[in-house]
């Protein structure tokens, strides 16, 4: 099967450098040479720049004042600076700036995690893609060679002509179903890496066997099926505090609150102060002589009399009116889908052990008792093809199950934010 898959590696991205993973190895590439969370992490620094551009302040003016012709006789010309300072709005401003920056700091991590489990959810659905396309084609080789213990039968006159027609009928059936799970583990190759996206030419494949003998939980990082479960009180407790969708708005409301602050200071009135150097040539002085000295002022500027920002307060309050319902709206949906989610995982995992325990056992040796049987003139082939199409949907059923315990376990940690949940900590 490793010569198969190589070709479908080369054909799907027409390149040969392909490197087999474990899960832990594709997190650890993701995060390392992911595009978007590439992109994502340069808001932190444009953020902290934003916050030294917050805490600005003002530059100041040069002033000349330069009287020309008769009008300028006794009067003097300067040469000064003048400064505007900001009363209460810088402090608001750079707070603004800090608020804005931990709530970046909590959409990257949430964009880390949201990566995390996109890689796993994506690892695990090309590990069951193999593994059904391994399944099916291993299920092409015994169909053919039953139809080649017809054709025998067939020649030595102990079985009539139709059952060749009919194991023929039932190889082209399963050579579709091989064509076709060919091409979903090529879709399954294609998202797996469009989720690490590595800009390097590098072709990232998984190493796991969906139905390995060892025990593949750890490798999957997932608890086996029959661990015990804590009651949903203490997950709904843990997720309620981890969540990133419930940490980033209540960070939303400190920024609206903050926002407002900055808002309503604008009302405040700035000084302006102004000083600088005077003279006057002797030939425009009332005495010949020539006079020189020093100059201040002091002025408001951006007094609130004819417009006092009530629209721009206002919808600075709506705002963290609107960031206060979006927090409770959060909150009770994660209540909603950490539940939903609990019970998929609690789900999944009764299936997986019923399949185990129950279906699975036995299948395998049933249906080579009934080839066996078949092949000694005990049964007709109708019988056996049942019996192989029968096995051939337990094993994908099981692999299915298997698939979904694995993505029921990353819906899981996605909704209670925490990738180290440990169950029996938790007990």
């Amino acid at each position: 099967m490793g010569i198969f898959f190589a070709v479908i590696q080369a054909s799907a991205f027409g390149i040969e450098n392909v490197k087999k993973v474990y899960l832990n190895e594709a997190i650890d590439a993701a995060l390392k040479n992911n595009i978007d969370l590439q992109a994502a992490q340069i808001e932190i620094n444009i953020a902290k720049n934003n916050i030294k551009a917050a805490n600005r302040l003002q530059n100041p003016s040069l002033d000349v004042f330069y009287f020309m012709g008769a009008a300028g006789r006794g009067e003097p010309r300067q040469i000064g600076a003048s400064q505007n300072i900001e009363i209460a709005k810088r402090s608001a401003r750079k707070k603004l700036a800090e608020s804005n920056l931990e709530l970046v700091e909590k959409n990257v991590d949430y964009t880390t995690f949201d990566l995390k489990m996109d890689v796993r959810e994506a690892y695990i659905n090309l590990v069951a893609a193999k593994s059904i396309l391994e399944t099916l084609s291993q299920q092409q080789e015994l169909q053919e060679e039953l139809l080649e213990i017809a054709k025998n039968r067939v020649k030595s006159h102990q079985a009539p002509d139709i059952d060749v027609i009919q194991a023929e009928i039932a190889l082209n059936q399963i050579i579709t179903q091989v064509n076709t799970a060919r091409v979903n583990v090529k879709s399954a190759l294609t998202n797996f890496n469009k989720m690490i996206n590595d800009p390097n030419d590098i072709v990232y494949d998984s190493k796991d066997n969906i139905f390995s003998e060892e025990n593949n939980f750890a490798e999957m990082m997932t608890p086996p099926p029959d661990i015990q479960f804590p009651p949903f009180s203490l997950i709904l407790k843990s997720a309620l505090n981890n969540r990133y969708d419930i940490k980033i708005v209540k960070q939303e409301i400190d920024l609206a609150e903050k926002n407002l602050t900055v808002v309503a200071r604008q009302r405040i009135p700035d000084i302006e102060l102004m000083g600088g150097y005077g003279y006057i040539p002797g030939s425009y002085a009332d005495n010949g002589n020539f006079n020189n000295g020093a100059y201040a002022g002091a002025s408001l500027v951006n007094i609130p009399l004819f417009y006092n920002y009530s629209p721009e307060i206002q919808n600075a309050a709506l705002k963290l009116r609107q960031a206060e319902l979006k927090y409770t709206s959060v909150k009770n949906k994660a209540v909603k889908d950490v539940s939903a989610a609990y019970e998929r995982f609690l789900t999944a995992a009764e299936n997986l052990n019923h399949y185990e325990s129950k279906i699975v056992k036995g299948s395998e040796e049933l249906i080579n008792t009934s080839k066996d049987s078949y092949e000694a003139g005990k049964s007709d082939i109708t019988a056996l093809i049942v019996m192989k199409q029968s096995y051939k949907s337990i094993i994908i059923g099981y692999a299915q199950a298997l698939a979904e315990y694995y993505n029921s376990w990353t819906n899981f940690l996605r909704e209670v934010n925490d990738e180290e949940f440990d169950l029996v900590e938790d007990i």
